[in-house]
Parts: structure tokens; C-alpha cells; sequence
């Protein structure tokens, strides 16, 4: 099992405070540091200061300021930029790691930060994600010296060069979400990997299974996909460290345990044991408090190594 460090800095992180948790991440050996793509925080607990950091500028720093961790996005939305500028910023910052990045992609969902920020909100979004998906990858995997075109009903390609390519042969795609048809749809035809947020531990094993029907469907092995999931994250030794933890990100105790990766690191390790029985091959532990590092040092010393 491989756990990834997640992150929300629209709730209050500057670069810096990113860059330290992306490096503790590096240097305790988790696999990957990702973060959200959102532009407003969410709720009245953080503050939201000193404003918004974009995604795809903050792992552009982060690639030539770590050297091993892997590095993306959980989920950059397809309302906030166009295909064409998502492949090149992606296969830049992908050179700019050495081939370390990671594309999550979603149909956003925060109508508020589009209106705070002047982004157009459409109602309907599934058509502009699937196009999305089909362009991003159709781009990347172009040959050097052909063009890219493309006509769909919210986009259109003509004559691109396709340029400039990544540097891994096949970009990682995240597709994820608890939908019952069409996100597990186009999972199977554009993912390498597939994500369950937030979902119900007593409905993670059923998630999987539509994914994996929908692979059988166009006839592409099951097994070809990564099967993950994310959750928040609130581990301490003891009852009062968790309660203190709980408390920074604004949760409630017994509601975080019921929903979370939350406790003692005995509960968690319990927790995970049934998550990796139900298929879940990776695992993200949204971290909403960065300036607690010594979380990190806990996760790594007392919760992973039992998954090693």
C-alpha cells in the first residue's frame, strides 16, 4: 500500500508552508505530495490567509525543489483552464520534475469561488470533463512531427503541434468520484488510476467493483487501473493528542473517527488493514493542518511501516 500526502491550501498556506510539508513528505518517505485545486477557502475554521496559491504554479516550484516525490493534483477542474494550456503546463512541469507528476482531474464543484474569482460555472460538466480527458491524453500522445485536432461540443483543436511532451511515456490520469455510470465510465477509458473520496468505508469495496465493470465493459483488464482512496487524516499517541488534532481542523472527535483515518495509530492501522482487504491499493491522507509537521513524523515512524 502507498500512502500520498494530501493537502487543501485554499484553507491557509503560503508556497513555503507547501514546500515544507512536500519536503517533510519526501524525506519521511511517503510517495507523493498532492494537493486541491480551489481558490476560496471552505468553512468558517481557517482563515484562508493570505489567499489562494494556484495548483499547477506551486508544483512547478515544488518539482525543482524535491527530487524523489511524486507530485499532482487531487482535483484540478476543468472549468479553470483550457485543454490545450492544461497539457503544457502538466508535460512542463512534468520535465521540470524529471517525470514526476501526476494529472487528477474533475468537473469542479465550488460555484462560490467561480463567482469570487470571475470563472465561468456551467451547469453541465461531465461533457466538458470527458472532452478534457480525451484532448489532455490525445495531446500526449501524439507522435513528434504530427498534429492534434479535435472537434467536440465544448472544445476545439485544429492542427496542434502537440507540443511539448512529458517526460514519462504515459502521464498518470486520476479519475475519481462516487458516481454509479459515468465517472467510472471514463475512468475506464482515460485513467491509470481510479479515486474514491471521501466515500463511505462501507462503500469503498462496491465503488470498485462498478469501476471494474465498466473496464470489463470495453473489454480493458481491471487490473490495469490503481484502485485509491483519500481521506482525512488525524492521528496522535494518545486520546488528548487526537482531541488536540481533531480540534486544529475544526472536526469533531467522534464524527472524524466515524468518517476519517482518525485516532490512535493502533485504530488506524486497523482501519487501513480492512481498506487494503476491499482493493484499495493507495491511500491519501489529507493533512489540513500543514504547520504540524510532527503529524507527518508519526504517520511515517508509527502507521505506514506496517504497510511497507
Amino acid at each position: 500500500m502507498k500512502f500520498r500526502i494530501f493537502t487543501e491550501p485554499q484553507q491557509g498556506a503560503t508556497y513555503d508552508d507547501q514546500l515544507a510539508v512536500a519536503q517533510a513528505a519526501e524525506r519521511l518517505g511517503f510517495d507523493a505530495y498532492f494537493r486541491s485545486d480551489h481558490y476560496l477557502k471552505m468553512g468558517d475554521h481557517f482563515s484562508g490567509l493570505p489567499g489562494p496559491t494556484d495548483a499547477w504554479t506551486t508544483l512547478a516550484g515544488l518539482a525543482r525543489e524535491t527530487s524523489r516525490i511524486r507530485l499532482g493534483t487531487l482535483v484540478s477542474s476543468v472549468t479553470y483552464r483550457p485543454p490545450g494550456i492544461l497539457a503544457i503546463q502538466v508535460a512542463q512541469v512534468d520535465q521540470m520534475s524529471g517525470g514526476r507528476v501526476e494529472l487528477g482531474l474533475g468537473t469542479g464543484w465550488y460555484e462560490e469561488e467561480h463567482a469570487a474569482y470571475g470563472i465561468p460555472f456551467p451547469p453541465k460538466r461531465f461533457g466538458m470533463l470527458e472532452e478534457q480527458l480525451e484532448i489532455v491524453t490525445g495531446l500526449f500522445s501524439t507522435p513528434v512531427g504530427e498534429n492534434y485536432s479535435f472537434s467536440g461540443e465544448h472544445y476545439s483543436l485544429v492542427n496542434s503541434p502537440a507540443l511539448p511532451k512529458p517526460v514519462q511515456d504515459r502521464v498518470p490520469v486520476i479519475v475519481g468520484g462516487g458516481g454509479p455510470k459515468r465517472t467510472p465510465a471514463m475512468a475506464a477509458r482515460f485513467a491509470t488510476e481510479f479515486n474514491a473520496p471521501f466515500v463511505p468505508f462501507d462503500k469503498i469495496a462496491a465503488t470498485f467493483a462498478g469501476v471494474r465493470r465498466a473496464c470489463e465493459a470495453i473489454a480493458r483488464d481491471p487490473d490495469d487501473l490503481t484502485y485509491s482512496a483519500a481521506f482525512v487524516a488525524a492521528v496522535a499517541s494518545d486520546e488528548a493528542g487526537y482531541a488536540r488534532r481533531a480540534a486544529a481542523i475544526g472536526r469533531e472527535t467522534g464524527e472524524l473517527r466515524e468518517n476519517g483515518l482518525a485516532g490512535t495509530p493502533s485504530e488506524i492501522i486497523d482501519r487501513l488493514g480492512a481498506l487494503q482487504d476491499d482493493g484499495v491499493e493507495t491511500v491519501y491522507l489529507q493533512i489540513l493542518d500543514l504547520s504540524d509537521l510532527d503529524h507527518l513524523e508519526l504517520l511515517a515512524a508509527e502507521v505506514t511501516p506496517h504497510f511497507a
